[in-house]
């Protein structure tokens, strides 16, 4: 059992440096431009539009553009949106009279040579109705003013498309005489629900993972109480630490995980490919089977039907003792992962990456542990500067946000990394996915977890205790982060940053109001206690001393 949790353990480790995503945009594919301040005239909200495309009279594609900050704003609903037919402009940079008539139509201009607000005076002036300029690079820019244009008179809407979507236009152009278009920017909901389940998510986790671990601490600490009278407590304390299947992080290897995860998240950031996407989904299937395994192993014992399976053991090659009922669910985990890596580009395969994901984060915080306050402030504090760096500081080094671009998967093809929990947003016109990663459920709940047990160990009520408010500060954490991430208009947001003082600030808070912390920062227990694990139940011998 000890070979096999310590594999687990190495498993993790090799996983573990991608869980400290942050939680991560609504939707933002823009970017920022904060150069030229608002202006009468140039002070339009930027907003994504969406261009339904028709050849012949049916639609047969829609491209996402950005409105500028000059010019009409744009209708909300898309049946309130003419449709208007789409002209080339000639010349193709539209910074010189056009040579054709136009009368009323959109006309399609090539970005560069010529300032935007040029463009779309020059247009107006030629009768177009609306302007859709073509940008030179597969993202999109915000469109600004120049400094020197102080009077800015727009009278046209004016948008810009991605180059590809540009280049799909022109071809369904040359190939038809008759392609309209619409433009209209839908509001986004308020709040989603994707964001309030995600949210029930992320704190249901915690809350059962919390409450297997100090269960399994009590069983062990049960067990321990009768063979304390045969053995010494020294040494039985570490025998049931190994049997348990239980390991504890120390201040160096906190320090070490967030070094490593930045090392590792930089990697992704330079060598981002298909290629490694598809490496890190054969590393997501191996932790999402050993995690869905475990939990359905300890689901199924509790049944008495699976107890005899559960108890009795047979010897594998490199795995040592493992139990009928694990071969027995072994095949059932992996099937599940190898579906969810063959179909995970369907639209229901997030479903699939949320079980694995779940049983993984489960796993982790049953098996990995805080042994004080001690350990988890410098975990969490390591894990805080870490997010706002790769977020925002990183920015200034790599003129982009290193933690979004790869939560992003840009470069690589795909929707993004694995390690993510994900709903997609039901009720969003522009649809896309809310996601939180791993590390903002696994480093704080590692913390959760450590005052339940504590609770337990001391005999706490819930009210009394310290998980009752962990919990309550995590949650509370979260939706601080939902909240700024809407008032930042899904730009993305580091969990930890609101996260960590709630939680981190409320127990250290607590603890010092309660006169507890000093046994909650060394030794995360009560005086005459040897371990958190060992002999919960002594307190009838040995009173606690609080």
């Amino acid at each position: 059992m000890e070979l096999r949790s310590r594999a687990l353990y190495c498993s993790f480790c090799a996983v573990a440096v991608l869980l400290c995503s942050s939680l991560v945009f609504a939707g933002d594919i823009v970017h920022q431009d904060d150069v030229a301040p608002k202006r009468p005239g140039c002070d339009n909200n930027f907003v994504l539009v969406k261009v339904p495309i028709w050849v012949d009279g049916e639609e047969i594609t829609e491209f996402v553009g950005v409105g500028a900050r000059f010019g009409l704003t744009l209708e909300s609903k898309e049946k309130r949106a003419n449709q208007i037919r789409v002209s080339l402009a000639d010349p193709p940079d539209c910074c010189s009279v056009p040579k054709n008539k136009l009368t009323g139509e959109a006309i399609l201009v090539h970005r560069g040579k010529c300032s935007f607000i040029t463009k779309a005076n020059v247009a107006e002036a030629a009768g177009a109705s609306a302007l859709l300029i073509i940008n030179n690079q597969t993202e999109l820019f915000k469109m600004v003013c120049e400094a020197n244009e102080t009077d800015v008179i727009v009278g046209i809407p004016v948008v810009m498309l991605p180059k590809d979507a540009g280049k799909s236009l022109k071809l369904s152009m040359s190939n038809s005489s008759n392609v309209s278009i619409q433009m209209y920017s839908p509001h986004r909901p308020l709040v989603d629900v994707a964001e309030v389940f995600l949210w029930l998510m992320a704190v249901g986790t915690i809350l059962c993972a919390s409450y297997w671990s100090a269960w399994s601490a009590r069983e062990a600490s049960i067990e321990q109480d009768k063979l304390l009278k045969d053995g010494s407590d020294e040494y039985l304390s570490k025998e049931t630490q190994h049997s348990s299947g239980v390991v504890d992080i120390n201040i160096l290897s906190a320090i070490c995980f967030i070094m490593i995860a930045s090392c590792f998240l930089l990697m992704l950031y330079k060598f981002m490919s298909h290629l490694f996407i598809e490496i890190l989904v054969v590393l997501f299937c191996i932790g999402g089977v050993e995690g869905l395994q475990t939990c359905l192993v300890a689901l199924l014992s509790c049944f008495r039907w699976f107890e005899p399976a559960a108890e009795c053991h047979i010897k594998v090659p490199f795995l040592g003792a493992v139990s009928y009922l694990t071969l027995a669910v072994s095949p059932l985990c992996i099937s599940f992962a190898v579906l969810w890596a063959v179909y995970r580009g369907v639209s229901f395969a997030w479903i699939g990456q949320d079980i694995l994901g779940i049983a993984l984060i489960i796993t982790v915080l049953q098996i990995i542990r805080v042994p004080n306050l001690k350990v988890g402030t410098v975990l969490l504090g390591c894990a805080f500067m870490y997010d706002i760096f790769w977020v925002f500081v990183s920015k200034w080094f790599f003129h982009k946000s290193v933690m979004i671009v790869v939560a992003r998967g840009d470069g690589s093809g795909e929707d993004g990394i694995p390690m993510l929990l994900k709903i997609p947003r039901m009720f969003d016109p522009w649809g896309g996915y809310s996601i939180i990663g791993f590390g903002d459920i696994i480093l704080p709940g590692l913390l959760v977890a450590f005052s339940l047990r504590y609770d337990w160990l001391c005999k706490k009520s819930l009210k009394a205790g310290y998980f009752l408010w962990a919990m309550l500060a995590y949650g509370l954490g979260l939706l601080v982060t939902y909240v700024a991430l809407n008032l930042m208009d899904g730009h993305g947001q580091p969990a930890l940053l609101y996260i960590v003082p709630f939680t981190l600030g409320t127990l250290i808070t607590l603890g010092k109001t309660r006169g507890d912390l000093k046994h909650l920062w060394i030794r995360g227990e009560p005086s005459g206690r040897f371990c958190p694990h060992v002999r919960l139940h002594s307190d009838e011998k040995q009173p606690s001393k609080m």
